[in-house]
């Protein structure tokens, strides 16, 4: 069965509403991979994220804004015969968004992201208190590749 490859938001977002985690690589300053699960919020071709204020990634993000997003949802496992391991697969579809990490600092802003988010996961806006807002990092992915694939469908 073939890989099915899109280059749309519109395709994409299929995939990337049924996740309910994204992992998000980076590279350190060392030049090595590192990824770490996010809860996202994704609108305005945009991915948005949030974090605790201070840590590993945002050194990471500092030092190298450019990100590499994944997405994976329906898994499941096929087999064309019974009886013959290699024969089996996993269906799945996945994306995989390419784009630039922004810190947002505007109080309003991050008010707005984190809505967004919230949406996602709880289905509704929330008032937010001033600490909980200013003690808290938001990131908004500037997609500027984005790549689909639907494998063994």
């Amino acid at each position: 069965m073939a890989n099915k490859y899109h280059t749309t938001h519109a395709k994409a977002k299929e995939v990337i509403d049924k996740c309910d985690t994204c992992y998000v690589g980076m590279v350190d300053p060392d030049n090595l991979p590192y990824v770490l699960p996010f809860n996202f919020g994704y609108a305005e071709q945009a991915i948005f994220l949030h974090s605790g204020p201070t840590g590993k990634k945002q050194d990471v993000l500092k030092n190298n804004p450019e990100v590499c997003i994944s997405f994976s949802t329906d898994h499941e496992l096929y087999q064309r015969h019974e009886q013959v391991a290699c024969s089996s697969g996993m269906r799945y579809r996945s994306v995989l968004a390419f784009g630039k990490a922004i810190f947002i600092d505007n109080y309003d802003e991050k008010v707005r992201i984190m809505n967004i988010i919230m949406q996602k996961y709880a289905g509704k806006d929330f008032t937010y208190s001033a600490p909980s807002i200013n003690n808290l990092a938001v990131y908004r992915v500037e997609i500027h590749k984005i790549e689909t694939i639907i494998s063994g469908y």
